[in-house]
């Protein structure tokens, strides 16, 4: 479509401006990277807005040293102090679980996955954030860990201002169904097809 303009305009009653500033559920999937990166740049601009970030990282070990976190954590700090930006959250959803180093067994991560689902349940049903990031929250719902359904009915059930973005691999057909906005990164080439393991700065 033109840059910046729409293909058609809906007969849903909503006026122009209703309609622009209406939240989106959005999803970040498919095999290549990027998916993150991508979210976290929306939520770059989000807080450019003055809006609450929420942030919940899921298949993250709370070792990992994540640069977006360090990042946000210091914008969140820079608006305690001044009043620029938005306030920020950051929260490791079942602390300590991976999908490259589970520790416990795999009822013990689904019951921290589900007890992360209620608590971004609960933000939402009392609208707290603007903007939610669900990062890599796909893989507990492919795992059937976390029901997709439930997981439907209460984002596109939201009220008020609230974006919510989710990213992982392999997106529940029923969640892109429901989403306002979906994009599906794919590798052209990528540093791993000739042996190059990640490097600090590029892929944390």
């Amino acid at each position: 479509m033109p840059q910046g303009q729409v293909s058609e305009v809906p007969k849903d009653g909503l006026t122009t401006r209703q309609r622009r500033t209406r939240p989106l559920l959005i999803v970040h999937t498919g095999a290549m990277k990027g998916k993150s990166t991508a979210a976290f740049g929306m939520a770059l601009r989000a807080w450019n807005q003055g809006w609450s970030i929420g942030v919940f990282q899921f298949v993250k070990s709370a070792k990992w040293k994540v640069g977006e976190e360090s990042a946000f954590q210091a914008l969140g700090r820079l608006h305690t102090e001044t009043g620029e930006g938005g306030p920020v959250e950051w929260h490791k959803m079942g602390e300590g679980w991976s999908w490259a180093r589970k520790q416990g067994t795999e009822e013990d991560h689904a019951a921290a996955a589900r007890e992360g689902w209620r608590e971004i349940r609960r933000r939402i049903e009392s609208q707290q954030h603007e903007m939610y990031v669900l990062d890599e929250f796909t893989y507990p719902l492919k795992w059937g860990w976390i029901d997709v359904a439930e997981v439907v009915e209460v984002l596109t059930a939201r009220e008020g201002r609230q974006h919510v973005v989710i990213t992982g691999r392999d997106a529940p057909p029923a969640l892109i169904e429901a989403a306002d906005l979906v994009l599906e990164t794919t590798k052209v080439k990528h540093p791993m097809d000739a042996g190059q393991k990640g490097q600090r700065g590029i892929e944390w």
